[in-house]
């Protein structure tokens, strides 16, 4: 193709440098940083702090970009800074780009809409940190090469226990998007609260919708339908694709409080945690939910928990139409029960053209390996990896140890996950998977990515939203873009330090790994998470 060959005229002519993790003398303050970075001699000069393309098709790419940095450089007469932006033949890695600065303009090549867009999230960041003389944006002259490690580099909020609205969503969704994350996980039901609107059912969310985590009482709190679809379609303009969350056979609370006549029993501590998987009616309820689900989410994935089921499962025990179920299936235990559940909700899914996804307790219920994602969360049960992988699942790595955003960051934080001392770092989130995860399981090719994930049991306030989330969401965007051998400490705080910049531009209330002084931690609530084993 021309442009290849472009490049390698111009590694001849101009003695292209070439590395294949760093650029120290360029000290490029991009994360994740690239697979290769090479330095041509002089500047790059756009006399325009908003581009434009002359391929329409194209010109959506450079909506984001130029919202993001309209507020960088005001020259409203400048005359139209064009960038050059084309398509090309596949590359065989979904995402990867090439990004040149020229003296007076800049080129993006991909063979996919994707990958513009990561060479565009690319650009932006030296936009954040470049020199502007005389209202001209002044940038290094540079040759990108750059390519993902995985597939699935994922964020996951739990709005349940704790709601944060439409605002902070999408604000979210920005950061993700500067990371060149692209998978958000929504966890909308659990236990504490029912946030997602569903027509044929509005108790779910009048009823299911009061309280939350840390107050049973208050008011309702969802998302309409029109607010799902404003949100998936701004996320989509991101090239984030959102996998929504209905939580069941357990975690089944807030849905049960609504409409008690589905909900599987009491056990201790546990009232009306399950739903009733002997009751026919069950799920015919469950699948008219799933199809208003599906037609608000086009990623064709819905995820349908799967967790922690056991902490209400004495109650099916009790149930005289569960053990009646049990004889007529030929079941010995409840685990039976539990998996006959998924499947018969899975196949519902499955006629609806989607996939399934279920966190790693799922990998022996026997859901069809093709059309299942499965989240290895459980850091304790690697036999669950071993099986899930085994198996063929599609597996998405977030174990609690370092992935959990909930587990605190620093030995002297107090309110949040410890166990038995053990906190998540951002450098153990930066180290991730080699750091867990032995070589030889790594390897296996279904394994599609990583994600963090983030329970709101002590986070009420948005100040401790964003002191949990950051800086380890820029730690998380390097563990999933960039191999382990092009990894190093020094440089990426480097890197990082340059970042908390643009933080404190934002007003984003951080913690400071290099000042752990300069914002204290915000406490919302402490009661029954402090250090656990």
């Amino acid at each position: 193709m021309i442009y290849k060959t472009m490049f390698k005229i111009c590694i001849i002519s101009l003695t292209l440098s070439v590395s294949a993790g760093f650029s120290k003398a360029q000290n490029l303050n991009l994360i994740p940083y690239p697979s290769q970075v090479g330095t041509l001699k002089g500047n790059c000069v756009l006399y325009s702090r908003q581009l434009y393309t002359n391929n329409k098709q194209l010109s959506v790419l450079l909506q984001h970009f130029n919202e993001e940095i309209s507020s960088q450089v005001k020259t409203p007469k400048s005359p139209k800074q064009f960038i050059d932006l084309k398509l090309g033949a596949s590359t065989g890695v979904y995402g990867s780009y090439e990004l040149i600065t020229y003296e007076k303009h800049v080129a993006i090549r991909a063979s996919d809409s994707g990958g513009l867009f990561n060479g565009l999230t690319t650009l932006l960041q030296l936009y954040k940190s470049a020199k502007v003389v005389n209202g001209k944006m002044i940038l290094p002259r540079l040759v990108i090469h750059d390519q993902p490690r995985f597939a699935w580099r994922g964020f996951m909020l739990d709005e349940s226990r704790h709601f944060f609205g439409k605002k902070t969503v999408k604000e979210l969704l920005n950061w993700m998007a500067f990371y060149k994350l692209n998978r958000f996980h929504w966890h909308l039901t659990d236990s504490h609260g029912w946030r997602l609107e569903i027509k044929k059912f509005p108790l779910l969310t009048a009823v299911g919708g009061r309280g939350n985590f840390t107050d049973s009482l208050a008011d309702a709190s969802f998302y309409t339908q029109d607010d799902i679809r404003e949100i998936v379609r701004y996320a989509k303009e991101r090239f984030i694709t959102i996998i929504p969350e209905i939580d069941m056979p357990g975690h089944a609370t807030a849905a049960n409080h609504a409409y008690p006549e589905f909900s599987g029993g009491n056990a201790p501590g546990y009232n009306d945690f399950t739903f009733n998987p002997a009751n026919n009616q069950t799920y015919s309820y469950l699948t008219n939910i799933l199809k208003e689900v599906r037609t608000l989410f086009p990623s064709g994935i819905i995820h349908l928990g799967g967790d922690e089921v056991s902490l209400g499962i004495a109650a099916w025990g009790k149930n005289p139409e569960v053990i009646k179920l049990m004889s007529a299936q030929q079941m010995t235990d409840l685990n039976q029960v539990e998996h006959y559940f998924l499947k018969r909700v899975g196949d519902s899914v499955l006629k609806f053209s989607n996939n399934l996804m279920c966190w790693d307790e799922a990998v022996s219920a026997g859901l069809p390996v093709s059309s299942t994602y499965v989240n290895w969360w459980r850091q304790d049960k690697p036999e669950s990896l071993n099986e899930a992988i085994s198996k063929g699942y599609k597996v998405i790595l977030c174990p609690r140890l370092p992935l959990y955003f909930d587990f605190v960051q620093d030995s002297t934080h107090r309110s949040g996950r410890k166990w038995s001392g053990r906190y998540n770092s951002y450098l153990d989130i930066y180290h991730f998977p080699e750091n867990s995860i032995p070589a030889n399981t790594l390897g296996q090719s279904n394994i599609l990515g990583l994600q963090g994930n983030l329970w709101t049991e002590t986070v009420i306030s948005e100040k401790r939203l964003q002191y949990l989330i950051f800086p380890r969401m820029a730690s998380l965007a390097e563990a999933g873009w960039t191999v382990d051998s092009a990894k190093n400490d020094d440089n990426f705080n480097a890197r990082l330090k340059a970042h908390l910049l643009l933080y404190d531009k934002k007003r984003v209330y951080y913690y400071n790994p290099f000042h752990p002084g300069k914002h204290p931690e915000p406490i919302d609530i402490t009661r029954g998470l402090g250090d656990q084993d």
